[in-house]
């Protein structure tokens, strides 16, 4: 984790702008495209994941790093309930769903590793790298 200087080399965030486009993808195509609020919504939430770590990262302090991701975990959930929504209403393939839910799976699972791993580490994070 401390060799890490851009939250682009990040694995989860590659990972989150890949769903992200992928839902961008299918909300510009079928019934999906009139439906205004739940493309919003579902494109809103996509984006809060990738956001959410890459703030995260930003903050440079491992608390608030945890902090965020756990906020990105919550965005990928509500991710994952608006794929079964659009699922169901017929708006995207079982094809699209499964390669988006897995997405967003992984995302969840490398993230709480992330999450467990900082919180047994004794690096606090770069800004505190020079406090005593």
């Amino acid at each position: 984790m401390a060799t890490l200087k851009r939250f682009e080399d990040l694995d989860i965030w590659l990972l989150a702008r890949k769903l992200c486009a992928k839902i961008f993808l299918f909300t510009e195509k079928g019934a999906f495209i009139k439906d205004f609020n739940f493309k919003g919504q579902i494109r809103a939430a996509s984006g809060s994941i990738m956001d959410n770590i890459a703030e995260g990262f930003g903050r440079g302090g491992n608390k608030e790093f945890v902090n965020f991701l756990s906020i990105a975990i919550g965005s990928c959930c509500e991710v994952k309930s608006q794929l079964y929504r659009a699922l169901d209403w017929i708006y995207i393939s079982d094809v699209e769903f499964k390669e988006c839910y897995d997405l967003a799976e992984e995302i969840n699972l490398k993230s709480g590793s992330l999450i467990n791993y900082l919180n047994k580490s004794n690096y606090k994070g770069e800004k505190f790298k020079n406090r005593k």
